[in-house]
């Protein structure tokens, strides 16, 4: 439900200011009053001096001495509670302007992911609610502390552009949040590798459901999220819990550098653990570079091997057909061949 045109008074005063101005009325000491209600009188003095909260059984009591009803006391205090938490929400949007400016926000809106809005304030909170996260302090707690750091294990503070990043790597976790798969299984993913290089092969139009579901089998989640501006990604790799996600981009559109990154992903789930997170085509403080060697050399191992690529290289004219026979003989897609012979120039 959204609220709209709701006015919020600037200033509220708290309960205490009300309780004082009621206690000399009347005559009564504080002392007397805290008797009466049967609380401690230091209570009633904090109250007073407004750094105590009248609760809901206190307000009984005060209506009971004072013959003002509960309802009044809770509302007061409710008002004055609610006053000073919106003092504190603008104090964190206005120290979060700039932070937000960094953001692709318009990308991010026409996506989807994100409302549409021209207003920097809206687009504070929607990033606030979009990242799970209270303020930009909790963000740079997240993404650049690593205050959680058996959730999130890397930092993003050297990299280039950890705004645009940190959003893609949101919405992947978005996405794989509304997915259900298996318990995970490393046996069942290896085995289902065969039957996901056929599917590089033979490429269907409906490929990545088909992908999606052949991982699902092996309780890993397989995410697309597109690019953002700013953001040079072609994949990730890290576990949410109990359960791994390949989150990939598509960034050049290319068949080849699509099946190279997913296997090089499948790669650091079974050889790498839980604890490795990657950020392809990323440079990041904690990136291991044998360890994305070793992804390498699995990704090559499924899409054509480097005796296989040395044997096309051989040959001594490369035409097309040459390249769709050489792509039957070595169970791979001709633009597997393509792809790794324009990384060879």
């Amino acid at each position: 439900m959204t609220i709209k045109n709701e006015y919020f008074p600037e200033t509220v005063t708290h309960p205490g200011f009300t309780l004082n101005e009621k206690l000399e009325e009347i005559g009564m000491s504080i002392k007397e009053f805290a008797l009466r209600t049967q609380k401690p009188e230091q209570t009633i003095i904090k109250i007073i001096n407004e750094n105590g909260s009248i609760t809901p059984d206190m307000s009984i009591l005060f209506e009971n001495v004072l013959k003002i009803p509960a309802k009044f006391w809770l509302k007061r205090q409710y008002l004055f509670d609610e006053s000073i938490a919106r003092i504190k929400r603008f104090a964190v949007i206005e120290e979060s302007k700039e932070w937000a400016k960094c953001f692709p926000y318009a990308s991010m809106a026409k996506l989807g992911w994100v409302p549409k809005t021209r207003k920097l304030e809206k687009k504070i909170d929607s990033l606030f609610q979009f990242f799970g996260l209270s303020g930009k302090a909790a963000w740079e707690n997240y993404y650049y502390k690593q205050m959680l750091k058996v959730i999130f294990r890397i930092s993003l503070k050297h990299i280039a552009e950890p705004y645009a990043v940190s959003a893609w790597l949101r919405q992947g976790e978005i996405i794989a949040s509304k997915m259900e798969v298996a318990n995970y299984n490393a046996k069942m993913l290896k085995k289902n590798l065969a039957n996901v290089k056929q599917l590089m092969i033979d490429h269907p139009n409906n490929f990545f459901i088909t992908l999606q579901d052949l991982c699902k089998n092996a309780g890993v989640k397989v995410v697309y999220t597109p690019c953002l501006p700013k953001a040079p990604i072609n994949g990730s790799t890290r576990w949410l819990g109990n359960t791994p996600l390949i989150q990939l981009s598509a960034r050049y559109k290319q068949n080849d550098i699509f099946w190279f990154t997913f296997f090089h992903e499948v790669g650091h789930i079974l050889l790498h653990g839980k604890k490795y997170v990657s950020l392809e085509n990323i440079k990041f403080d904690d990136i291991d570079l044998h360890k994305e060697e070793e992804a390498n050399e699995f990704a090559i191992s499924w899409t054509l091997s480097e005796k296989q690529e040395q044997e096309i290289l051989n040959h001594q004219n490369i035409t097309e057909d040459s390249i769709i026979s050489f792509a039957k003989k070595y169970d791979t897609h001709p633009a597997i061949i393509i792809g790794r012979l324009h990384h060879k120039k």
